[in-house]
């Protein structure tokens, strides 16, 4: 989270301090931070200039919120049948999609089967949670429909396939609510695996100013800030968010509240990335228990980390998984010495903004 300070986070173990670094005005609120702004030509090296503060003078500059999760040990989740997705995925990492698996989607009402790509995806609530490859294995029925699946995957489904009804996807459609690269695999859902990806490369919290390529830039793969893992989350999906936030930061530099871009770091900073959510995302209810408009996997939350400065600080993908707090755990990069991994945030981070992949299918 690209934020400046040095605090003791009440609740953790003893000794265990955070720290957190603002990505050159990203936001403001962690610490009064020094704002000067990279010379154009700084090198890939150059640390972008923040100020911090001890941890005796946390009670000055405020503290973060307690009581704090367990940040020092991974998220448990039970163990798939398989031990990855098994689908081509269109995106960043591709690499490490041996390894992507996501948790049975428990609450899903509905299956929606590509027979053109051979696909099989639950839905709940016509949002996509995960998806399986058609063709092989054992047979699943579903209705009057008998599907051949890996037999870890039917093992998943038998249960939910007895309830639901199966739909088809039209030839030469995109699945629901649409599919940006053309992989068959749904925006949001592909999002959520874009961050899976991020929690399985694990990079290092770094607060650099990297020199990149524009547009597909990034900042070195084993190093990252909080929106960092927004960038290479929606990329996997087929969305380029450093171009596209140039794209309109061209025309409305005064909104942004930026007087001259710079495609290595615009993209990376929480108060200017807000802005581009608020104009382009489909913004969504921040309440944790809203009935008509619930939270899923793959939506992006924006967080207020400091009591006594309010907004936007941080910024993460909700999983599918619940800490011990009872909401969904956030995928994020939280601070310096941590990498980006799935944390219980929700129970004491207050959500300012919930945004969903704006498809266009």
């Amino acid at each position: 989270m690209p934020c400046s300070d040095v605090t003791k986070l009440r609740g953790l173990a003893p000794g265990v301090v955070l720290t957190a670094a603002l990505l050159a005005s990203g936001c403001s609120k962690r610490a009064e931070t020094r704002t000067t702004e990279p010379a154009a030509n700084a090198p890939e090296s150059v640390r972008l200039p923040h100020a911090r503060t001890s941890p005796a003078s946390a009670g000055v500059h405020g503290a973060r919120r307690s009581p704090a999760p367990d940040l020092t040990r991974p998220a448990e989740r039970a163990t798939p049948g398989e031990s990855a997705l098994g689908v081509v995925d269109v995106g960043v990492f591709g690499d490490l999609d041996p390894r992507v698996q996501l948790p049975a989607p428990l609450g899903a009402d509905g299956l929606l089967l590509d027979e053109e790509r051979q696909l099989l995806t639950a839905y709940a609530g016509g949002h996509p949670l995960k998806i399986y490859p058609v063709g092989a294995g054992s047979e699943l029925r579903v209705a009057a429909t008998h599907l051949k699946l890996r037999p870890g995957d039917v093992a998943e489904l038998r249960a939910l396939a007895a309830q639901v009804t199966l739909r088809r996807l039209a030839p030469g459609h995109a699945p629901p609510p649409g599919d940006a690269d053309g992989d068959g695999i749904a925006d949001p859902l592909d999002l959520r695996i874009g961050a899976e990806k991020a929690a399985l490369n694990g990079a290092s919290y770094s607060d650099a100013y990297f020199s990149m390529p524009f547009p597909g830039g990034d900042a070195p793969r084993n190093r990252g800030a909080c929106v960092d893992v927004i960038v290479r989350a929606a990329r996997n999906a087929g969305f380029d968010l450093q171009s596209a936030l140039q794209r309109d930061l061209a025309g409305a530099k005064s909104v942004y509240g930026v007087e001259r871009a710079d495609t290595n770091i615009d993209h990376r900073r929480v108060r200017v990335v807000i802005r581009y959510f608020e104009r382009h995302w489909r913004s969504r209810s921040t309440a944790l228990d809203d009935a008509a408009d619930p939270l899923r996997p793959g939506d992006v939350v924006f967080l207020d980390t400091f009591p006594n400065r309010p907004g936007p600080d941080h910024v993460g993908v909700l999983a599918e998984t619940q800490g011990k707090s009872g909401h969904p755990l956030v995928i994020n990069n939280w601070t310096t010495g941590y990498t980006t991994r799935a944390m219980d945030l929700l129970g004491f981070v207050p959500v300012t903004h919930r945004f969903r992949f704006p498809s266009k299918g």
